[in-house]
């Protein structure tokens, strides 16, 4: 079983559209918090990485979200991460919003583990990603 975190989330005025429904590009922002949450929740934060493995970041590749119902000014949501799978240099996060309980949206990243590129440094390169940190998401 992965490790799930829930970053919680209140939803301002600013979230929101002229009919106080949040706007979707708001999704892929908290997902993004979210993401960062996952990996803190295992001691893994982004300075972390830097720090013990050269990585500079962990792009996203792709992304979607599936929108079940609205969520509104006022709302507190829960979004929970979870990694959906590993693959040799990327990794997939599935992301659940729940609103009072129910799901809302559901959101899937693909991200890459990037170092510098040795040739380059103002350049990224995909790189094949640590066993140990894979082990961290395993509860």
């Amino acid at each position: 079983m992965s490790v799930v975190a829930a970053l919680q989330v209140r939803v301002e005025w600013g979230d929101c559209d002229p009919a106080e429904i949040v706007f979707y590009p708001n999704y892929f922002r908290w997902f993004d918090a979210a993401a960062h949450n996952l990996f803190k929740s295992v001691d893994c934060s982004l300075a972390e990485l830097f720090k013990r493995y050269g990585v500079v970041g962990l792009p996203l590749i792709e992304a979607h979200a599936t929108f079940k119902q609205p969520t509104r000014f006022g709302d507190e949501l829960a979004i929970e991460s979870r990694v959906a799978s590993w693959e040799r240099k990327v990794f997939r996060l599935r992301h659940t919003v729940l609103n009072r309980g129910e799901v809302s949206v559901e959101g899937l990243e693909t991200r890459a583990w990037c170092i510098r590129h040795p040739d380059d440094p103002a350049r990224l390169r995909a790189a094949p990603i640590p066993e140990e940190v894979v082990a961290r998401f395993e509860a």
